[in-house]
């Protein structure tokens, strides 16, 4: 039990090692965006970091370990576009916005996986994740799911699960435990019915909290001891 305590602290310790190199290697990803071919070929930035700090509360977050697969279908990565998303809150989400022609003619079915790495900035942790996409099914019998699962990239634990769809809802957000670093595994499922169906826009965002600094749970420990201490002699003085 010892040894396998010891494996899993120097494997989070080493992730975390990692974490902080990321933030400093990363690049930012501009307005106009970068293709996803360009990101997943590490041209010009992979890892890249999105600011969010225009919104109260926004924070600047890195994306990193990107991956996509689409087995049977025309859409490359070179056709999906990634732009940096921003909403306000509270509470306020930073993210990427995803654009391209996902699409499955009538009579078809479309799968597309889109995988990446989020990491908040040391002493911040991620608390949920917002998903909303805008889609078609031109009026006939298609359907649309965007489904994501989410995992810790040091366990593999899952941490949560969100989805949107059409007919439903295209709007969707999951609250789970605050973690540094959550892996996305986003599935795009496109059915075509009578008429074809289509995703152009995926936004994903993110929010995230401040962790209480050691020292400053120190000092929170240090004063109530202090205040229970003082309360102990004021009632000692009192009954005397």
């Amino acid at each position: 039990m010892t040894r396998r305590f010891s494996f899993f602290t120097l494997a989070a310790g080493l992730f975390a090692l990692s974490l902080s190199s990321v933030e400093a290697r990363a690049g930012s990803l501009p307005t106009t965006g970068y293709t996803l071919e360009q990101i997943i070929s590490g041209s010009p930035f992979s890892p890249f970091t999105v600011d969010g700090t225009s919104n109260p509360g926004g924070e600047v977050l890195t994306f990193s370990n990107f991956a996509y697969s689409a087995p049977g279908q025309s859409l490359t990565p070179a056709g999906i576009n990634v732009l940096p998303f921003t909403l306000a809150g509270p509470p306020a989400e930073t993210g990427i916005t995803l654009t391209g022609g996902f699409f499955a003619a009538a009579g078809n079915i479309a799968d597309y996986s889109i995988f990446y790495t989020v990491t908040a900035p040391v002493g911040e942790k991620i608390t949920d994740a917002h998903l909303a996409f805008t889609g078609d099914n031109f009026g006939g019998t298609g359907q649309i799911s965007v489904a994501e699962k989410f995992t810790d990239p040091v366990t593999g634990g899952l941490i949560g699960n969100v989805s949107a769809s059409l007919p439903g809802t295209n709007v969707n957000t999951v609250d789970f435990s605050g973690v540094q670093s959550i892996r996305v595994e986003k599935d795009i499922i496109l059915v075509g019915g009578s008429a074809g169906s289509t995703v152009s826009i995926i936004d994903q965002g993110y929010s995230s909290t401040a962790v209480p600094e050691p020292a400053s749970m120190a000092l929170l420990g240090i004063g109530l001891s202090g205040l229970f201490t003082l309360r102990r002699f004021l009632k000692r003085t009192s009954v005397a």
